[in-house]
């Protein structure tokens, strides 16, 4: 039987991080971050509060691989949204995670995120459940290629296209018209001419078997399991919760509004994560 989760703290007041000092101290906590984990820094999420009411499907991963226009959308889209994207430093929270692993506090981490703040912020164990957009893969013959190259090459293929006012969204998207995209020129592997993709998991499709069997390596290893800024409506992340609890470990959550996984928490804590972590690092360290 699980403890009650920990009361909401009221709006106007800090939170209370005591409960989870107290699940934490003392254990090598795992940490799976979702997308909540990067708002602060400027990214978007695809669940967080605000986000439901203007929610669209994103892209799907069979509709890449069978439809050129739907890669031709997708790349469209991307040439718009990734100067931003890139552009996106860590904020507190991820430096407090890192900090956290410094000092021993944290085993490491396991993301549902494609941004590479972790790795930014000076994380070093770091699990990408669904890949990161620094880099491209050729659906041919599987050469990759830095996203920021290619970005170099779209431009070169479609100038002026950058000169549209668009509404940015999770991930490096962006809302265009249908009308902009269809004159739009998509760059081919510089290999052999395929097509290009992203190289991380799109929605239809599956974490690779050796990404899922080192997350749950990682969790073997912990004591505790700490899930940062995710909604878990995604099985690939909501896994982890389910084998932690699985094996009795505390669970503690933080994150605004509400979680897949909140009925398997012992410890709930509703608020920003970049102004919750940076006291619970500060407290974890004090022996």
């Amino acid at each position: 039987m699980r403890a009650p989760l920990a009361p909401e703290p009221a709006s106007s007041q800090p939170p209370d991080v005591g409960a989870l000092v107290e699940l934490l101290r003392g254990r090598r906590t795992v940490v799976l971050t979702g997308a909540g984990c990067s708002t602060e820094s400027g990214i978007p999420d695809y669940r967080g509060p605000g986000t439901r009411a203007r929610a669209r499907n994103p892209i799907q991963h069979m509709e890449f691989l069978s439809r050129p226009e739907v890669r031709a959308r997708y790349w469209a889209r991307s040439l718009i949204g990734w100067p931003r994207f890139s552009s996106a430093r860590p904020n507190a929270a991820h430096h407090a995670l890192a900090a956290m692993e410094r000092d021993g506090q944290v085993l490491g981490l396991i993301t549902q995120n494609v941004d590479r703040l972790h790795h930014s912020a000076g994380s070093t164990r770091i699990i990408e459940l669904h890949g990161a957009l620094a880099e491209v893969r050729c659906l041919s013959c599987g050469e990759r290629e830095p996203r920021v190259a290619l970005q170099e090459r779209l431009l070169a293929l479609n100038p002026g296209f950058m000169e549209q006012q668009v509404e940015l969204r999770p991930d490096g998207d962006a809302e265009l018209p249908v009308e902009a995209v269809s004159s739009f020129r998509v760059a081919d592997c510089t290999d052999c001419g395929g097509a290009l993709k992203p190289d991380v998991v799109f929605f239809g499709d599956n974490v690779p078997r050796p990404t899922v069997d080192a997350a749950f390596a990682l969790l073997e290893e912990g004591d505790a399991l700490l899930v940062v800024g995710s909604s878990l409506a995604v099985f690939s992340g909501y896994r982890f919760v389910l084998r932690a609890a699985e094996r009795h470990m505390p669970i503690g959550m933080l994150n605004i509004g509400e979680s897949r996984g909140d009925d398997l928490a012992d410890v709930r804590v509703e608020a920003r994560v970049g102004e919750v972590l940076p006291r619970l690092a500060e407290a974890l360290s004090l022996r």
